[in-house]
Parts: C-alpha cells; sequence; structure tokens
C-alpha cells in the first residue's frame, strides 16, 4: 500500500469492503462502512462545537473502537487524539489535558472522579463512552445526529494523528506526537513481515494509551483484517478468546505471557488459529520464553522499540527462536533493524560510535520517528542530537545494548544501570538468572545505597505459592551462576512488583523508599 494518510485509508476500507467486519468488542460489532460512517459523524459533531486544525481531543477510556473513531474523526478536521492513561491520579490527567490544551474528553463512566473540569480548564465538552451520566451525553446519542458524509482536510503523510504521553520517569510526561507515515509504515511491516492478510484476526488486549495498543487498533484498519478489542487483560479469558474468536495474530508484554502461563486455563486452550505472538516493552526471562514456545505452539516474535518511533526499531524473528543449536544465543537478542529503519550505539558521554559487543547508548534511525514533543522544542532537540535527516534522523533511546552480528543486545535503560564501586552493573541480566530460580514467582533488581560502594544490589522478589526459600539460598544460587560482584546483597520478599497498565515494572516506585532523602534522583 502507498504512503496515505488513515483518512484514506478508513475511506479505502469502506468503498472495497464496506460489510466486512472491522471490530468486534464484547457483543458490539462495527463494519468498515461503520467506522467510515460514524467518525465522519463524530467530525461533523466536533466542527460544530468548534474543533478546528491543530486542536487536540483526550480519550480516557478501556474501549479501543471509540478511541480509533475520535482519532480518525479528529484527522478528519487536521485535529489530533490523545488517549490518556486511565491509572494515573486525577493531578496526573489534569497536567495531560491542560499541557495539551485538550477541548473535549471521551472518558468511560467509571473514570468520570478523574475528570476534574474545574482544573481542567482547556475542557469544553465531556462525553461518556458508555451512556449519558448526570448530565453528560453519552457517546452513541452525542455524534448520532451529525451527518453521514464529511468533508476531511487535505491532510499529507507527515501530519499528525496521535499524541501520546511517554511516562514520565524521568520528570513530568511528555506529549509524543506521531505522524500517519510513522504510525503507517509500522502497520505496513505488520503486512509484509508478520504476516497479516485481510483474513486475519488482530487480537488487541492493551490499552491505546499505550504504543502497541494504538498501533494494533491502526492496524487492523489499515490491513483489512479483523481486529478483535478486549477491554481489560485476564489470563484466562483470553485464553479462552483465541480460541473462541480465532484469533489469528496478537502483541502482548511479557507480564501478559507469564499470567496466560501461570493460569490454569493454558492447559486446555485452543491455539490452532494462533499464527503469531509478538511480544515486547520490557525485558523477558529464558523460562518464560522457553514455556511460551512449549505452550502456544505459534510462532514467537520480538518487537524492541518505543513510543517515540511509533513502536518498532528490531524484530527477533521466529526462525530466530530456537532454543538450542547455533542460533539459541539469539533468543537473549532484540533481533535485528526492521526494513527500513537502522541501528547504531554510541559512547553517551561522547557520542562516538562503539565496536561491535560495547555497551552503549542505542540510537535509531527510522521513518517512524516522531515528530517531537509537543510543545517542547528543548527536548526534541535533545533527542535528536544530530538533527533530522530523510530517514527520521537519529533518535537517542535512553537504552543501553550493543551490536554482535547484526543483532542488537539491550542491557537496560541506562538510567537503571547500577554503578557498584566503579562497575557498571545492569539489572536485566540478573533478573534473567533471578526468573530462572524455582521458587521465583517474579523479581526485580535496582541499585540502593551504599557507604562503601555508592550502590549496592538488591532483588524484589515474590515467591512462587508455597514456596519458603530464603534470602541466603537466593543469593547463594546466584553467586553460582554470575559474577559475584553483580549478585545481590540483600533481597526484599515483596506480594507484588509495581507494574503500569501494559505490563512494564515501575522501578521508579521500587526504588523510592530506599533512596528517600538522598541526593541522587529516583528516575
Amino acid at each position: 500500500m502507498p504512503e496515505q494518510t488513515f483518512i484514506e485509508i478508513v475511506q479505502q476500507q469502506a468503498r472495497n469492503k464496506p460489510q466486512a467486519l472491522a471490530y468486534r468488542c464484547g457483543e458490539r460489532r462495527w463494519t468498515f462502512a461503520d467506522i467510515e460512517r460514524d467518525s465522519n459523524r463524530i467530525a461533523n459533531t466536533l466542527a460544530a462545537m468548534g474543533i478546528v486544525a491543530g486542536d487536540r481531543v483526550a480519550a480516557l477510556t478501556k474501549f479501543h473502537v471509540p478511541s480509533l473513531l475520535l482519532t480518525l474523526a479528529a484527522a478528519k478536521l487536521g485535529a489530533v487524539c490523545m488517549p490518556v492513561n486511565w491509572r494515573l491520579a486525577p493531578g496526573e490527567v489534569r497536567y495531560i489535558v491542560d499541557h495539551g490544551g485538550a477541548k473535549l474528553m471521551l472518558a468511560d463512566r467509571g473514570f468520570l472522579p478523574l475528570v476534574d473540569r474545574a482544573g481542567m480548564p482547556s475542557l469544553q465538552q465531556v462525553v461518556v463512552t458508555d451512556g449519558a451520566h448526570e448530565g453528560l451525553p453519552g457517546f452513541d446519542a452525542w455524534f448520532a445526529e451529525g451527518a453521514a458524509s464529511f468533508n476531511a482536510v487535505a491532510a499529507r503523510p507527515e501530519d499528525p494523528l496521535l499524541q501520546l504521553y511517554s511516562s514520565g520517569t524521568t520528570g513530568l510526561p511528555k506529549g509524543v506526537v506521531l505522524s500517519h507515515a510513522g504510525l503507517a509504515y509500522n502497520c505496513r511491516l505488520g503486512v509484509e513481515v508478520w504476516g497479516v492478510t485481510e483474513a486475519s484476526v488482530i487480537g488487541n488486549a492493551l490499552p491505546t494509551f499505550h504504543i502497541a495498543g494504538a498501533n494494533m487498533a491502526l492496524f487492523a484498519l489499515y490491513s483489512g483484517a479483523t481486529g478483535a478489542c478486549y477491554p481489560d487483560f485476564d489470563p484466562a479469558a483470553y485464553i479462552d478468546a483465541i480460541g473462541q474468536h480465532g484469533i489469528s495474530h496478537t502483541f502482548v508484554v511479557p507480564a501478559m505471557i507469564l499470567f496466560m502461563l501461570q493460569s490454569p486455563q493454558v492447559r486446555q486452550g485452543d491455539f490452532r488459529s494462533l499464527q503469531l505472538m509478538a511480544y515486547g516493552g520490557s525485558p523477558i526471562s529464558d523460562r518464560v520464553l522457553t514455556d511460551a514456545m512449549a505452550a502456544f505452539g505459534c510462532g514467537l516474535m520480538q518487537v524492541y522499540g518505543l513510543t517515540e518511533i511509533a513502536g518498532s526499531a528490531t524484530f527477533l524473528l521466529p526462525a530466530d527462536h530456537q532454543v538450542s543449536g547455533p542460533k539459541a544465543r539469539l533468543l537473549r537478542s532484540a533481533g535485528q533493524p526492521i526494513p527500513g529503519a537502522r541501528i547504531r550505539v554510541i559512547d553517551p558521554a561522547t557520542g562516538q560510535d562503539l565496536p561491535d559487543g560495547q555497551t552503549g547508548e542505542v540510537l535509531i534511525e527510522s521513518p517512524g520517528n516522531m515528530i517531537g514533543y509537543w510543545r517542547n522544542p528543548e527536548a526534541t532537540t535533545a533527542a535528536f542530537p544530530e538533527g533530522r535527516n530523510a530517514n527520521g534522523g537519529w533518535f537517542r533511546s535512553g537504552d543501553g545494548g550493543y551490536l554482535d552480528g547484526g543483532y542488537l543486545y539491550i542491557n537496560d535503560r541506562i538510567k537503571d544501570m547500577i554503578i557498584s564501586g566503579g562497575e557498571n552493573i545492569y539489572p536485566a541480566e540478573i533478573e534473567n538468572t533471578l526468573m530462572q530460580h524455582p521458587d521465583v514467582a517474579d523479581g526485580a533488581v535496582i541499585g540502593v545505597p551504599d557507604p562503601t560502594w555508592g550502590e549496592s544490589v538488591k532483588a524484589c522478589v515474590v515467591r512462587r505459592a508455597g514456596s519458603s526459600t530464603s534470602e541466603r539460598e537466593i543469593i547463594d544460587w546466584l553467586r553460582e551462576r554470575l559474577a559475584h560482584y553483580k549478585c545481590p546483597k540483600s533481597i526484599d520478599f515483596v506480594q507484588a512488583l509495581p507494574r503500569n497498565p501494559s505490563g512494564k515494572l515501575l522501578k521508579r516506585i521500587l526504588r523510592e523508599p530506599y533512596w528517600q532523602g538522598r541526593a541522587r534522583g529516583v528516575h
């Protein structure tokens, strides 16, 4: 498919296959004609309230299709949709809405307590996804009277489509502005590399404020496949859905794989339709990966990427997922650059390129690279220290890794690196080994203050049910497998590790109690 905007893509799908099933969510169904018609009606309704090109609208919803419809409708006006993380505190939601200057918010009824309009002066209208509530209009009724046709703006592929907010692990969240072209580029890879066709069913249980969830929703539209959407992830229910709905392709984060493997339902799951399970977003342990390969019986593909590059930088293809033989070592890699992208590794202090095998900061050049950070030119410039080029420019990822034979290996976030006695220690390496311990259900490694070494290594561990394993036993077990300086000096046993809705470990929260009152920032 040539370079197009998503306005053109939805029009084309509605014209070529109007009655084909585009999306399903619970009992609701939408054809491609429905998506085109409803997005037109919403665009007319937005125009009537004064939304114009350059404006922002916000979506605080678990429901993929309403968020997608608002995104398409806004794009037809030249406006931009901002999906908002519904797990945030009210003050954090208020910051994002105000920073974006959103004039309308689509919100689920359960999230209305988060919506303090008095604290969000830019908001002119709140619409409730799942029906009218206390004087606020319901979404379907709100746009029902809008005309079914709309004369969309003459958008260009390089124009903005989505504005997603970073997690704010190093300060206030930044608004990542992504273009039609960048998002379509990632969708095209799904067709060319993932093998998606119009007959495919794409399972999506990730939120649309997450780049993977947003991409998977757009992916169905781009490819003409059917999107099967699930507003909440329940491991047993998702296992059932794969068989019941004939899901052929899905994207999950490693925590979701772990939870499905831990569900008794996995032993009865019908995975015959499943062709590809892509995963990414956080490190995966060897044990979880090999168990997943055995349990699901489909191709697995690792995706490494970031919001700022519209999703993907590298793929570790199914052919490289081999537990034995010469390719087995590749399971620890993030794969090779996707078609059209390039990877470099530099010394973060000097900016000099590093040779194969030497760890530094990963830089990514890709057609998916963001337009920039909204209202933050300084951060945008810092993210592209060498400027922009025809292929998006070199983006500083903040990830530590190295190249070996064309494959990228990610060690950890540069900011998560532990410096103990002058040694650089990458928690991901220790965590991978820790997760192989038979009594460890979940674990994370952080640096904590040490009067002698500056920082020392600490593990936070969730024991498997029924286990009484001790701190000493786990440390001794790790010391048999890792260099001693990398091993934890102490272990805290916890009931659960803090994670965001997409399963990403929140190390900032994990570190905070240990660094209170200390000079070092908790990222």
